[in-house]
């Protein structure tokens, strides 16, 4: 069983979803709904419904949202170690969904992750963290110092560490940081955002991001590492559930595959496997997710192939 520490946004989602076509500027009907999610905490709660031991550290305001994040970090199987502030509101993440399950607008009310500065790191519960894990994940919820923080805090422990993008607004948080990174979850608005570039062939995303000192990474269906690079093109799915996770949900999966030493290709397979059943799911993540589900979806991926 692999020790993975955590650390990043773990907040409450709400999120509306247009019942008819969507009329801007004009009251819409629709549903709603409520549930903990939050990139880092998408991840965490796969990857332990996966079989690893999976410890999660985040901000946490002292309030009820905050404690319906601490269940379901329990219900899933999460080791939950928040920093609790009294005084201050959970995080939340307000979003509205298009009638096919796609984003139209979303409000992100996060303040309260700039108080994960860089000296949380040195906290006696944070160094025992890490020290204990195998596996480092984050997301760019937390402020660019502390990124910067960690990263040095994974080369110095020789701990390998994997990053999640979150949006293009976020996503430059890594700049300047790449070297540290062993693994950067990204679509390519988040791509095009950190790097300025915007390349006719998705083909050239490797060369820029190598060239930017990131030795692995991914775009919607490429990925790659050192001088090794796959693509894939996942197959459609009849209807979308809901889109919220699904990135996260990629990176949990690949990351299952990478910490079974899998090859490049069967990883990016796991990862748009793990997606299509968050994809398919009304929740931010499959909530009926184990290995043999998993491998199940896995047989509905074509192979990758490999590119470079």
């Amino acid at each position: 069983m692999t020790s993975i520490l955590v650390l990043g946004g773990a907040h409450i989602d709400r999120r509306g979803r247009i019942s008819g076509e969507t009329a801007p500027g004009a009251s819409n009907p629709g549903t709603w709904k409520e549930e903990a999610g939050g990139g880092a905490f998408n991840a965490a709660r796969s990857l332990a419904r996966l079989g690893h031991a999976v410890t999660l550290i985040s901000p946490r305001g002292g309030d009820a949202e905050g404690e319906a994040v601490g269940a379901a970090a329990e219900a899933a199987g999460v080791i939950d170690r928040p920093f609790t502030f009294l005084d201050r509101r959970t995080p939340t993440y307000t979003a509205i969904l298009e009638r096919d399950g796609n984003l139209a607008i979303a409000l992100a009310d996060m303040e309260l992750y700039r108080f994960f500065v860089p000296r949380r790191l040195q906290v006696r519960q944070v160094r025992d963290a890490i020290d204990a894990a195998d596996f480092l994940l984050t997301d760019a919820n937390l402020p660019a110092e502390t990124l910067s923080a960690l990263g040095r805090v994974a080369k110095q422990q020789g701990k390998p560490l994997a990053g999640i993008g979150i949006s293009p607004a976020k996503v430059v948080r890594y700049a300047g940081q790449l070297f540290s990174f062993d693994y950067l979850f990204m679509n390519e608005a988040e791509a095009r955002a950190l790097t300025g570039a915007r390349p006719e062939d998705y083909r050239a995303w490797p060369a820029i991001f190598r060239a930017a000192g990131l030795e692995g990474g991914q775009r919607e269906v490429i990925a790659w590492r050192s001088a090794e690079a796959a693509t894939l093109l996942p197959p459609p799915l009849e209807a979308i559930g809901d889109v919220t996770g699904a990135g996260d949900a990629f990176a949990a999966g690949f990351l299952n595959a990478v910490l079974e030493n899998q090859p490049l290709g069967d990883a990016l397979c796991m990862g748009a496997a793990s997606a299509r059943l968050a994809l398919a799911s009304e929740m931010a993540t499959a909530e009926d997710l184990t290995r043999d589900v998993l491998l199940r979806t896995l047989a509905l991926v074509p192979p990758a192939e490999i590119v470079l």
